[in-house]
């Protein structure tokens, strides 16, 4: 009775003891390079140019329509 007690009591230690310690972990770390559309000119200079080029070709139609004056 006393060696099946004492074999219980280890087989418990041992299972306490290995579940307790701390488990080796890895770190994966991996560089992805990202694209990035960085714009050097703010939104109101962006909104601006498209806005002139909107009227640059109002204009250049109106000039089309007027028609060449040295015929």
């Amino acid at each position: 009775m006393k060696k099946l007690f004492l074999a219980i009591v280890i087989v418990i230690t041992t299972c306490i003891f290995t579940s307790c310690r701390e488990k080796e972990t890895k770190v994966i770390v991996q560089e992805k390079t990202v694209e990035t559309t960085e714009e050097k000119k703010g939104i109101l200079e962006r909104v601006g140019e498209e806005v002139d080029k909107e009227v640059n070709e109002e204009i250049d139609e109106e000039i089309e329509k007027i028609g060449n004056d040295d015929q």
